[in-house]
């Protein structure tokens, strides 16, 4: 569905009716809207400085609110964001001023905890978080640590940011310029992804949820040939571990429509939001340099059918 979206064709993508009816999250995490306009505009564009503070501070005020509109209504206002010129009590009061016209500022894709500063507004507590964050020089202390599940720990020390959270802004700060860590080797479960585990196996074999995603990963060549399917990844990108966890998280919804006799872990019975063409056009797919991918629009999706290859 993603590579004939890209292409140009027209819907429906797919004539999987759960699929074509219900919002899914793409496969591969930086695929997605969001991620997309993270990397390319907010950590890549190439009016916006390289710095090490700037780069993070943007990344953190951006993903705090995960919401394109948000983003753009503040720099609407106040201009181009930045750690070193940006007054994070004038960013307060454009928030309090988008709620109060009725906005939401805040994306429905995680459960957004409001941290512990004091405040009875979550995005001023936010604003207060990452201020601490800039103050503790947690730019500075990220870039010096070996891996990303340090990266991860470091994140996760601060109020109102449990495992799940702590682990997607380690990631999206590794694609950003100021960090150069690989994917494999660390992963985090979140919710759904505990969930669409307890819908696909009967038994882990004592492995933890992260052990196991990390073994879907290890294996995923070897379960692709044994079904006959020519996966192509994206444009060349094996599926790294934060891609599994993103699989069994759509799994788990899927699976309620699909499978509505196999509660879970979670026993939950529906998908809340189905899926509404956007009307933002898409650009190029655009990724972190350093992953070196040649994005080639035309690339099939085939699956091996009596020796012959026909589109899936």
């Amino acid at each position: 569905m993603y590579h004939r979206r890209n292409r140009g064709d027209n819907e429906p993508w797919t004539h999987d009716t759960i699929l074509e009816k219900y919002r899914f999250t793409n496969v591969y995490r930086a695929t997605d809207r969001v991620s997309q306009y993270l990397i390319r505009e907010v950590q890549y564009n190439p009016e916006r400085s390289q710095d090490l503070n700037e780069v993070f501070f943007r990344t953190m005020l951006f993903k705090l609110f995960n919401k394109i509109e948000t983003w753009e209504s503040l720099e609407k206002v106040n201009g181009p964001l930045s750690w070193s010129k940006t007054d994070l009590s004038k960013i307060d009061s454009l928030l309090t001023g988008l709620m109060d016209r009725g906005k939401t500022i805040y994306s429905a894709a995680y459960i957004m905890p409001s941290p512990a500063y004091g405040s009875k507004r979550k995005h001023t507590n936010h604003l207060s978080l990452l201020k601490c964050m800039m103050n503790d020089r947690v730019p500075d202390r990220i870039k010096q640590v070996p891996d990303l599940q340090s990266v991860y720990n470091i994140i996760l020390s601060y109020p109102g940011l449990g495992p799940f959270l702590a682990y997607q802004y380690a990631i999206d700060l590794n694609y950003s310029s100021i960090l150069q860590f690989g994917e494999d080797g660390f992963v985090v479960a979140g919710p759904g992804a505990l969930d669409g585990i307890s819908k696909c196996f009967t038994s882990t074999g004592g492995m933890t949820p992260s052990e196991l995603i990390q073994w879907v990963t290890d294996r995923q060549e070897i379960e692709l040939a044994a079904r006959s399917i020519k996966f192509p990844g994206l444009y060349g990108r094996k599926l790294q571990p934060i891609d599994c966890q993103n699989i069994f998280c759509e799994i788990s919804k899927y699976a309620r429509v699909a499978h509505p006799e196999i509660s879970g872990v979670a026993n939950r019975n529906r998908i809340k939001q189905g899926y509404r063409t956007n009307p933002r056009d898409i650009p190029l797919p655009f990724f972190p340099p350093r992953w070196e991918l040649s994005v080639n629009l035309d690339q099939p999706v085939t699956k091996l059918v009596g020796g012959k290859t026909r589109l899936i």
